[in-house]
């Protein structure tokens, strides 16, 4: 096992009407706050207001930014830096999902930086101070109300990129599952896929003594195997709401990559996707990632790949090693099928026009230390099986 330093300062309220602890968690850093969200849905919730009235009540001043898009927009950033700046902002407030809530991380940078806000994007190492950042939860999918990840896109240039600081991570978040139960079947496939694709981009690794991640990482996967189905079935189940929540959380929060990180492939390959079709992530990873699987799959990874088989998806542990790996990889694409997710590109309106630079912007990305170094041409493979 690799070494590591291990710290989550963000502080947690899980459950039903853990809202009530919103006006504490917001003043405990601040006064006048940046409320970052996305459309309508957490109005038609009653949760805007919900959060307004909690706010008053603690006497939190509110500014708000609105339409947050959900593949984040480097423009949205630039509005609630100058919004901070005209407000004398000193907490950033995010209610909603994934993108709402990096969004938010990267505002809460860009205040504090002298450049533009793209600097931090594309080069992380110019993140300094961060406003304190605190976040309501409204979609299970992309953890990011634990990490210090964030991803924006610069539409106008094609350009998607991830960034991270320590100083992102939420200082503490609220996770309600009741929050989630009005999320889209779409979504909630999408969600699940998304929380998926972390465990895996962690799980294939080549740190064969991480034993122990490698358990929590399978553990993780079940439960959304099993939750995300159930979710799908049943929207209002809170047993499988509160599940995939804190899957969500778990999946990339550091307790599977720490000791056993490795580069990512398919993420880097998906942002891409969305860079130039603006596509829902998690449709486009879970696209990808069985293409990605069989194109990987060799002498030297076929055991860790029948070790998900028999430990994931209950495969017959007496098959040779290769059919289960094989097995295992057509039962994550029927997965996939199952809750809904198309399983080609062109499903989703991508063509072959772009899939050369796509590819050759991957790569750039850094994909040289993944569990399977990849070259353009070999993302450019993926690609074109995947179509």
């Amino acid at each position: 096992m690799n070494n590591f330093v291990y710290s989550i300062p963000t502080k947690i309220y899980f459950g039903k009407g853990q809202i009530s602890h919103l006006g504490e968690a917001v003043s405990e850093y601040g006064s006048r706050a940046l409320l970052v969200y996305g459309g309508g849905s957490i109005k038609k919730m009653g949760l805007y207001q919900t959060v307004i009235d909690l706010l008053q009540k603690d006497h939190i001043s509110v500014t708000e930014l609105f339409g947050v898009e959900p593949n984040p927009k480097i423009e949205s950033v630039r509005a609630g830096v100058k919004l901070c700046h005209e407000n004398d902002i000193n907490v950033v407030l995010a209610v909603g999902g994934g993108s709402v809530i990096d969004c938010a991380k990267v505002i809460a940078a860009g205040v504090c930086y002298d450049g533009d806000a793209w600097d931090l994007v594309i080069h992380p190492e110019k993140i300094g101070r961060v406003l304190p950042i605190v976040s309501v939860l409204t979609l299970s999918a992309t953890g990011s109300e634990m990490d210090g990840n964030a991803v924006i896109s610069d539409m106008k240039k094609n350009d998607k990129f991830g960034t991270f600081s320590q100083d992102m991570k939420p200082k503490a978040s609220i996770l309600d599952p009741e929050y989630t139960y009005s999320v889209s079947k779409k979504q909630t496939a999408a969600g699940t896929a998304d929380i998926m694709s972390h465990i895996l981009e962690t799980y294939f690794n080549n740190t064969p003594e991480a034993f122990l991640q490698s358990r929590f990482a399978e553990g993780l996967l079940k439960t959304c195997i099993k939750y995300g189905m159930t979710a799908m079935e049943s929207p209002k189940n809170y047993e499988a709401r509160a599940n995939l929540m804190w899957a969500s959380s778990l999946a990339i929060n550091g307790l599977l990559s720490y000791g056993a990180g490795a580069a990512w492939s398919v993420h880097p390959m998906e942002h891409e996707l969305s860079a130039f079709y603006d596509i829902t992530h998690g449709i486009g990873l879970a696209i990808l990632t069985p293409n990605w699987m069989k194109h990987v799959l060799n002498e030297n990874t076929v055991d860790k790949f029948a070790e998900y088989g028999v430990n994931v998806w209950s495969i017959d542990a007496n098959l040779n090693r290769f059919e289960i790996a094989e097995e295992a990889i057509q039962s994550t694409r029927d997965f996939f099928n199952e809750i809904g997710i198309p399983s080609t590109l062109r499903s989703v309106g991508i063509g072959d026009d772009n899939l050369e630079i796509m590819a050759k912007k991957a790569v750039s990305k850094g994909m040289d230390h993944a569990f399977v170094p990849l070259t353009a041409d070999d993302v450019l493979a993926i690609f074109k099986a995947s179509l």
